[in-house]
């Protein structure tokens, strides 16, 4: 019942990022505790055999448990982290149990090889770009992130996941010169200017001052990105390549973590004799710079314009890569040519129903399955396992500390 108090052991951790007890007969949910924690929990809800909760009294800790470092961290406030409170390296383990947790619940895979997190170089202000909200709670425009267990937002002072420097762009924006400003994304590239994009409550360009400490871009409602100011994009280098990143185009944030999440594509990949391979959801090209030397052809697929722009860019030394715009169901059923191998980087809900059919039909021999969410990899990994796909072993990869959220790398085999 609501508010009903008792004492509860937190055994395990749930995907999400809350710690997990049972007390009669239930699953209780309770955030910002850890597993081996006892605590006085207080009921918030409950949904059929699922409890969820509150803690109020800390009864005993765990050996793990630090003092969070942002003071908008915690219960009611910013959402953005939910690990804070748990030391760096017990962090890398909860996400590898909750991966193979994942993996056996909801893949079936009881036994899966999931091996240890890949950590990130940096724990702390490795974001190279994060979106806010424009919100005025008393009539003064304010940058806000989504408030943890509600629908409000909460506004943001400090933020030890940003880059420094977009902490500075932060401080340094004047609201009032952006009316009509509904969401503001903030990047900025390796030793680069930083970079503005809009997202208006309408279509109209807002009027801006030439002197802003950074370039603008306009985001419009069907996602196609308009130049204002200064650059349309921002450039990352990963691993001694250079790569252009247009605005709007999807880039992950964690740029120190990046040659470490390619190193595990490579890793399982494993190219032979200039095989060739399928980039699936390819982006600007990340993978297929470090494909490329090691293959005989490299197709691309992505679906959203300025990224595939940005790959021809970026993959300009190449003569061995082709690149199609479009939706992967759509171009899967154009393609004619035999693949050794394939790298798929959905987004996190995964491969559509039509997406997987069409990979089907290619028979590829190696899957290399690049994951945001562990449960859509789950999901898929089960409906690649039916169609007589094995699954080798994951790669967890840390691309966001303090948070729950974990990447990995799934190497999966025809029988």
């Amino acid at each position: 019942m609501p508010d009903e108090t008792f004492e509860l052991e937190l055994t395990d951790m749930a995907h999400g990022g809350s710690a997990i007890g049972r007390h009669s007969g239930q699953v209780v949910f309770v955030p910002y505790t850890i597993p081996g924690e006892r605590a006085l929990v207080r009921v918030t809800g409950e949904k059929g055999r699922v409890t969820f909760a509150e803690g109020v009294q800390l009864v005993e800790a765990s050996a793990d448990r630090v003092f969070p470092r942002c003071p908008h961290f915690g219960p009611g406030r910013c959402g953005r982290c939910q690990w804070q409170h748990i030391a760096y390296p017990a962090q890398l383990l909860l996400k590898q149990d909750v991966l193979a947790d994942q993996l056996a619940r909801i893949g079936g895979f009881d036994e899966a090889d999931v091996r240890p997190v890949k950590p990130s170089p940096l724990e702390w202000h490795y974001n190279h770009h994060m979106t806010f909200d424009v919100t005025t709670p008393d009539g003064t425009p304010r940058l806000a992130l989504p408030s943890a267990e509600t629908i409000r937002l909460v506004t943001i002072d400090e933020c030890f996941i940003l880059h420094p420097d977009l902490l500075a762009l932060k401080d340094a924006l004047d609201l009032n010169e952006l009316a009509g400003v509904e969401r503001i994304k903030l990047q900025i590239g390796t030793g680069g200017a930083p970079m503005l994009i809009l997202t208006m409550v309408n279509e109209d360009a807002p009027e801006l001052l030439a002197d802003l400490p950074a370039s603008v871009n306009l985001l419009l409602p069907d996602n196609e990105p308009v130049n204002l100011i200064g650059e349309s994009h921002v450039r990352y280098t990963v691993g001694g390549r250079n790569f252009r990143v247009t605005a709007g185009a999807f880039f992950r944030p964690n740029v120190s973590q990046l040659e470490g999440l390619v190193s595990a594509v490579m890793d399982a990949l494993d190219l032979g004799d200039s095989p060739a391979v399928l980039d699936l959801y390819a982006g600007v090209g990340l993978f297929a710079a470090f494909i490329a030397p090691r293959a005989r052809l490299v197709t691309l697929v992505e679906s959203y314009p300025p990224a595939a722009s940005d790959a021809d860019e970026n993959l300009a030394d190449f003569d061995n890569v082709d690149i199609f715009e479009g939706a992967v169901e759509d171009v899967l059923d154009a393609l004619d040519d035999r693949y050794d191998a394939a790298v798929l980087d959905p987004p996190p809900d995964g491969l559509s129903r039509a997406a997987l059919d069409g990979l089907l039909d290619l028979n590829v021999p190696r899957l290399v399955y690049v994951s945001a969410d562990p449960s859509t990899l789950a999901r898929d990994g089960k409906r690649l396992a039916a169609a007589g796909y094995r699954l080798l072993y994951v790669q967890p990869v840390d691309l966001t500390p303090q948070t729950y959220l974990v990447d990995a790398v799934a190497m999966f085999e025809r029988k």
